[in-house]
């Protein structure tokens, strides 16, 4: 028999415990809020937050601080230095701006439209002109009035029938017309100062969370700034970004052509089987742009310029682009020659390391600049080269194929330092042009609820690693915060150096991720630190009706990431094999004439 001598009988306890992460045991009845709790732990224990504390962290779920806690837990703060209390703040002040404007401007309908680089909104209004500065500061003023009020943000879930009732009452034809796809009897709204509305995701409890923010006067509307996750206490400085302005431009007049404004829309072209005409202009208007560029690049291709670098974040579609212009590019009697910068890597013991004591990879220090730079100049200047070859086994640079160029020749090098003038500092920059591509927008929810671009390419992302690399979606989850630090470090301070900037965004993409995304989704384990990030994005993927990839054009810059792209095994200038799904291997030491020698 076991010893029982440790064992002694209890009493029935009357409240719940909160053991918070590094800090102490609270107690209290049933139905404390997870708020009281941690503002117990400052008053009580000492216990520090090192940034704006905003939601928890609740035996492995998400909570808002409005959670009322009715069984022992364990529970960490969440604050602005992580995403997930960013993307609560940003939401919550979204509120408060929509709110602080309809009080003073009765009618006025402000739209979310897109996230700019120095962290802020682009927001316009509609049914009037743009905001006056004057106007902005008054809007400014009503809500630092409504923080300094502390005013309570409630939470309730609502009948669907009496949630529908509550938007057409307040004129919100788009929530009206997402409604149509809502599978649920219900609907979680939120309530501040008496203005009810629905967003994807949680918020603070109160508005005096919400003390650091400012408004701007922009082109065409106003920008609402806030903090980012590296400053959580401050404003960043404005930036002025005219390329990825015109970027916003052209996707806004793209929108307009396919009269596709939010899901809602999107979702009501599906049903009524208008879906097709969405995809083949969508793909058009992608096709002409890539022509564009090139057009532009060959225009400059005659007055000296023989390197095209690409560059763009993780899942924005570089490589069919790349494919995509190349062929272009030959339509204009040029000869694209690619050229990978992973054969230009150190040996690995001369590879810098990160933090963490691991292989950096993705520092611009991993490449060899001086043979890089050199072979370039070779190659333009039509002089043989015998190209490098990084052997990953044994972690050595090895020679290559020996190639010489002709002048009708143009290099395309893809690679997240594209951007970056230190890649090619010997080359002069009149005969380079840089490319950036990236998911710049998305087609949103409706005008409150945006979808980050960031969040369509870890979808592509998890269905692209699925299909190729037999990752779980777990996996990638796991590996995608590394990532966007060096997107952050490498690829984003660098975008405006681009000549031309290429939105691979597709305004119906949503749809065909959905059906590919969700069960990868699904099998993330519930209660480790991925099935928040999995929750949350299958949250505002249910807003979007499913279709299946059947009609995505094979040479669509969405097959890279859900398969069957005919570009997958292209490689310009290479003949393809009888079965046209790889190259045929022209051997090691050089290319055929007729391919890529002079």
């Amino acid at each position: 028999m076991r010893d029982v001598k440790t064992v002694r009988l209890g009493k029935a306890r009357e409240n719940v415990q909160v053991i918070l992460e590094g800090g102490p045991i609270l107690e209290a009845p049933p139905g404390t809020t997870l708020e009281t709790f941690f503002r117990a732990a400052e008053r009580l224990a000492g216990y520090e937050f090192p940034a704006q504390l905003i939601a928890a962290v609740v035996d492995g779920r998400l909570r808002e601080l409005s959670y009322r806690v009715e069984r022992d837990v364990r529970a960490r703060p969440v604050t602005m230095r992580e995403s997930d209390g960013t993307r609560i703040y940003r939401r919550s002040l979204s509120f408060l701006l929509i709110v602080a404007t309809e009080e003073l401007f009765p009618g006025t309908q402000v739209v979310i439209e897109h996230s700019i680089p120095e962290g802020g909104f682009y927001c316009t209004v509609l049914g009037r002109p743009p905001f006056s500065r004057q106007e902005l500061a008054a809007i400014k003023k009503r809500m630092q009035e409504i923080v300094e009020a502390d005013e309570p943000i409630h939470k309730e879930i609502v009948p669907l029938e009496k949630a529908v009732e509550i938007f057409r009452s307040q004129g919100d034809e788009d929530k009206l017309r997402l409604m149509e796809s809502r599978r649920k009897d219900y609907l979680v709204m939120y309530t501040l100062r008496g203005r009810r509305d629905y967003f994807y995701g949680y918020m603070v409890p109160s508005t005096g969370y919400l003390k650091v923010f400012d408004l701007e006067k922009a082109e065409g509307g106003f920008t609402l700034r806030f903090p980012r996750r590296e400053h959580p206490d401050q404003i960043q400085p404005a930036t002025t970004s005219p390329k990825l302005t015109s970027v916003f431009l052209r996707t806004a007049e793209w929108l307009r052509l396919l009269e596709i404004e939010d899901v809602g829309r999107l979702n009501q072209s599906i049903r009524n089987g208008r879906i097709l005409e969405i995809i083949l202009v969508s793909e058009a208007l992608h096709e002409q742009h890539v022509a564009q560029i090139a057009t532009d690049l060959a225009k400059r291709h005659k007055d000296g310029v023989r390197l095209a670098l690409i560059a763009g974040p993780s899942s924005s579609g570089k490589t069919t682009f790349a494919r995509r212009l190349a062929v272009q590019l030959m339509a204009h009697g040029l000869k694209p020659f690619p050229i990978g910068l992973d054969d230009f890597f150190v040996d690995r013991d001369k590879t810098p390391r990160d933090e963490h004591g691991d292989y950096d990879y993705e520092r611009l220090e991993a490449l060899n600049l001086e043979l890089f730079n050199e072979c370039l100049l070779d190659l333009m200047a039509g002089r043989k080269v015998q190209l490098p070859r990084y052997d990953f086994k044994s972690g050595k640079s090895l020679p290559g194929k020996v190639v010489q160029l002709s002048p009708s020749h143009i290099l395309i090098v893809e690679g997240i330092h594209g951007m970056n003038p230190t890649l090619v500092k010997e080359v002069p920059d009149d005969r380079i042009f840089r490319i950036y591509v990236s998911a710049l927008t998305q087609l949103n929810i409706d005008r409150h609820n945006r979808v980050p671009t960031t969040d369509v390419r870890l979808l592509r992302r998890i269905v692209r690693d699925a299909t190729y690399r037999g990752y779980t979606a777990e996996e990638t989850l796991a590996r995608w915060e590394s990532v966007r630090r060096g997107e952050r470090l490498y690829i984003f301070p660098y975008q405006e150096n681009a000549d031309e900037m290429f939105n691979s965004a597709l305004v119906y993409e949503l749809s065909v991720l959905r059906p590919l995304a969700e069960p990868l989704l699904l099998q993330v384990e519930p209660g480790t630190p991925r099935h928040i990030e999995a929750k949350r994005l299958l949250a505002f993927l249910r807003w979007v009706e499913p279709m299946k990839a059947d009609m995505v054009p094979a040479n669509s810059l969405l097959r890279e990431f859900i398969g069957g792209s005919v570009l997958r095994h292209y490689t310009p200038g290479q003949p393809f094999n009888d079965t046209g799904k790889r190259p045929i291997d022209i051997g090691a030491g050089g290319v055929r004439l007729s391919d890529n020698i002079l």
